[in-house]
């Protein structure tokens, strides 16, 4: 086998991290001006979608574990967007919410999906091909009925 195969530029793992990396870096000029950072920007879509929502299912729907979800949200609600509070339920829960200045980055928020698409220069079918294929390679191999 030719030494060329092996090397780090024909890697899929170096392809997907360089275009995670450019994923990231298109969405900069988009979140800057309204202060949120890539990882913000996914927590305040996904409590968009359905907030309120626990710590623990909001890292669980956005793969993030407590180490990381927490610091985030803490700095969400010192930005004045979202607010912690206890589950009055369970004690041991706490729950997100929009708060009214969060809730009004909704049009900015959801307008960065479009601008990106057209920044990928991909279409709607295009786009859904690519996400289809994505998390098909995210899922763990025992979902996929492969096993070591």
């Amino acid at each position: 086998m030719p030494a060329d195969q092996h090397s780090v530029a024909t890697q899929l793992s170096f392809a997907l991290y360089g275009a995670a990396n450019r994923m990231v870096r298109l969405h900069k000029p988009f979140l800057e001006p309204i202060g949120l950072t890539f990882p913000q920007y996914l927590v305040i879509l996904e409590l968009l979608d359905g907030a309120p929502l626990s710590v623990g299912a909001l890292g669980g729907r956005l793969d993030m574990d407590t180490g990381t979800i927490t610091p985030l949200v803490k700095r969400l609600e010192a930005a004045g967007l979202v607010t912690r509070r206890r589950d009055p339920n369970d004690e041991r829960r706490v729950l997100v919410d929009l708060t009214s200045r969060g809730r009004g980055l909704e049009t900015e928020v959801r307008g960065i999906a479009k601008k990106i698409k057209s920044a990928c220069r991909l279409t709607d079918e295009g786009v859904d091909d690519l996400r289809r294929t994505l998390e098909a390679l995210a899922q763990p191999a025992s979902e996929q009925g492969l096993h070591s």
